[in-house]
């Protein structure tokens, strides 16, 4: 139940050092939470329905002697909430009341005093049982957040034995002595076991402390930034959200911006992605050389590109090259993609060069001429799979003439081949490569539900329910 009651504070166990401004913000709702709440009483419910529990055994005071007792084939058979709720503590936590449950369990039990013994099945009805557990989220001695059981507090009221085909004294005297080691060991392992459950959620997320890898090029550190902000109605997460090359941790040349989410509850988790997300991640894959793509004559899938092509446009082309060779075009961004979000739009700005190579008989290459080029574009997002994907669309282009080892020609010749060559080739491959998406923070077992991508200034927002699949 711990798991699940606590299953969409997750990234708050990432690890964290004290940073500025965070590139991912994450706000948990208090309608998050009660869902939470929900699903870990119903799990909590049925595990307990399925698990098999160890025998109780012991001695109890009874007068000059003892009364040896043991209790076998623990089976709980049914389990109520009434009661139970989960709130925030500012900046403390979050607290978790269950209030007057009960339990129905069946038991074979066994009795022996020095006078006499005795044996049989038994049915067990605890009631008015209260559970108070209250979570916090310190620094361990790593640094790293950790969650952990701050305080926890467990009180059983009625405790009603049922022994089967046993009345008068002997029963009396009988359920006297199972009743103590009953509210015993449900009053002293209530807590332990809640705070085991805790250990294995903490084990469970350590592996979420490291970069996660986006694909061959980058990785993402969604790593948190500063300790976990707790308000009455819900609970701020800011993490790093810086992407890198792979296995490169460079500092990226940009500075987070603060932003805030607006105010609102109406989905259980909120994640807003900064600028500075996306100018890190256009930073990385321009360092990685993620840009730069190679277009041959085997590769091209709408037509053979070479010199006699070209030469037919441009006449410079033709008496350079007589024979007609396969043509080889290079091209590379030569800036860091300038990434803009505003009210309902996401553009990157691409500064890049085209440098077209003739391949020569004996495999060589001869540089025939180089073109600036400018690139608007823009991306729309989408989630799909708990990815965060994206399309490419070629808004505008322009091209300038760089070099030239054919002779200076308009290069308003070259526009219509050269935007069809990238509509065709470029725009397919990298919207090949955005539509593998994007990991979000994952939360173990837990999908996202009629997620909404709302783009504003300075940052994008997804707004979500969650959907938790035991």
């Amino acid at each position: 139940m711990v798991k699940i009651c606590c299953s969409l504070l997750l990234l708050s166990l990432l690890s964290g050092q004290l940073n500025a401004n965070p590139g991912l913000q994450v706000r948990i709702t208090q309608k998050g939470l009660e869902y939470a709440k929900e699903v870990g009483l119903e799990i909590l419910k049925q595990n307990m329905e399925k698990e098999n529990f160890p025998d109780l055994s012991g001695y109890e005071k009874y007068g000059l002697g003892n009364v040896k007792y043991n209790m076998s084939r623990i089976h709980v058979t049914a389990v109520e909430f009434p009661s139970a709720s989960i709130s925030l503590i500012p900046g403390t936590g979050i607290k978790l009341v269950i209030g007057n449950a009960s339990l129905t369990i069946d038991m074979n039990w066994n009795i022996r005093t020095w006078m006499f013994k005795d044996s049989g099945r038994s049915t067990v009805y605890i009631s008015k049982v209260f559970v108070t557990a209250i979570f916090s989220t310190p620094l361990d001695n790593t640094g790293h957040t950790s969650i952990s059981l701050t305080s926890c507090r467990t009180t059983s009221g009625d405790i009603d034995i049922k022994l089967n085909g046993k009345s008068g004294f002997l029963h009396n005297f009988f359920i006297k002595y199972l009743k103590k080691p009953i509210h015993r060991s449900l009053v002293t392992n209530s807590c332990p076991n809640i705070r085991s459950g805790i250990q294995l959620l903490d084990e469970d997320l350590r592996s979420l402390n490291v970069p996660m890898p986006i694909d061959d090029f980058t990785e993402v550190d969604y790593s948190l930034n500063s300790l976990p902000a707790v308000f009455q109605q819900f609970i701020d997460l800011d993490l790093k959200g810086i992407v890198y090359p792979a296995g490169n941790y460079t500092v990226s040349p940009y500075v987070a911006a603060p932003f805030t989410i607006p105010d609102q509850g109406d989905s259980m988790l909120y994640l807003a992605f900064s600028e500075y997300f996306f100018q890190t991640s256009s930073f990385a894959y321009y360092t990685a050389g993620a840009f730069n793509i190679t277009i041959a004559e085997e590769t091209c899938s709408y037509f053979n590109i070479s010199t006699e092509i070209f030469g037919s446009i441009i006449p410079e082309v033709a008496k350079y090259s007589v024979t007609p060779y396969p043509v080889m075009l290079k091209l590379m961004a030569t800036e860091i993609p300038i990434v803009s979000l505003e009210q309902d739009s996401f553009t990157v700005e691409i500064q890049g060069s085209i440098e077209v190579f003739a391949v020569l008989p004996d495999s060589t290459t001869q540089l025939l001429f180089t073109m600036n080029i400018a690139a608007n574009t823009s991306i729309a997002l989408n989630i799909f799979d708990q990815k965060l994907v994206g399309s490419l669309c070629l808004n505008r282009l322009q091209f300038s003439l760089a070099h030239s080892n054919v002779g200076f020609f308009e290069i308003s010749l070259l526009e219509n081949i050269l935007s069809y060559i990238l509509q065709t080739e470029v725009i397919p491959s990298a919207n090949a490569k955005l539509s593998k998406g994007f990991p979000l923070p994952n939360l173990a077992n837990v999908t996202l539900t009629r997620p909404h991508i709302t783009l504003v200034q300075g940052y994008m927002l997804i707004s979500t329910d969650v959907h938790y699949k035991h």
